[in-house]
């Protein structure tokens, strides 16, 4: 089989936001690109934490790669663990301007789309595979109304009723970004490279998610 052939998965991370320096989202996926997972080759992408750039940006990857499969990361400042996002929501609501000054309030991401999508991964199995490993991870109920959510709302439309499957997965930030603020959680990138290495090989070998208890009172 040649380069050429092999199959490719798509791993999005985001440029730095916020006034930050670097994200543990691109960090992670630029550490992956060119990996072979399952015999599929990882595919790294980075997108501009901006409204509407961003899914113009993934359009792009999408054409460039004509993926297989696509987790799309994005930082999570007060997230503990890899936390694999079960459903995006049509909605723009912006607490901080993105990167190029915007702060949507209210306002959907796609005026004439549903109102949610859910993740098409095996979310739940890749959760239970990273425990099993010692990789703290967990379903998220919410990827929040930022850019994160946009590209994720984005995406799972883009490629809603085709035979790609398709998520999102939240991260840490990373021990220097958190220093900054005592006591919020962070972790290394050498976990957050070898959580989402596993967690692409698992979305890629499983067919079907598990059933079990993971929701949340509140």
């Amino acid at each position: 089989m040649t380069s050429s052939s092999v199959p490719s998965l798509l791993l999005t991370g985001f440029e730095p936001f916020g006034g930050e320096t670097l994200n543990p989202s691109w960090e992670t996926a630029r550490a992956l690109d060119g990996e072979l997972l399952e015999g599929v080759r990882v595919r790294a992408w980075q997108l501009p934490c901006v409204f509407g750039a961003a899914l113009r940006s993934l359009d792009q990857a999408l054409a460039a790669h004509s993926p297989l499969l696509v987790l799309a990361l994005g930082q999570a400042s007060g997230r503990c663990d890899l936390s694999l996002e079960r459903v995006a929501i049509n909605v723009d609501d912006a607490r901080i301007p993105d990167n190029a000054g915007a702060q949507p309030v209210d306002e959907p991401v796609l005026a004439t789309g549903p109102a949610a999508y859910f993740s098409t991964l095996p979310i739940k199995a890749m959760v239970a595979g990273l425990r099993a490993a010692g990789i703290p991870a967990s379903v998220s109920q919410t990827a929040g109304t930022f850019v994160c959510n946009h590209v994720f709302y984005g995406l799972q439309h883009r490629l809603a009723g085709s035979a790609v499957r398709s998520g999102f997965m939240h991260i840490p930030p990373l021990p220097e970004q958190a220093a900054r603020f005592p006591g919020q959680p962070s972790l290394p990138l050498s976990t957050l490279v070898e959580g989402t290495r596993l967690a692409l090989s698992l979305a890629l070998r499983t067919q079907e998610d598990v059933r079990e208890q993971g929701g949340a009172i509140a």
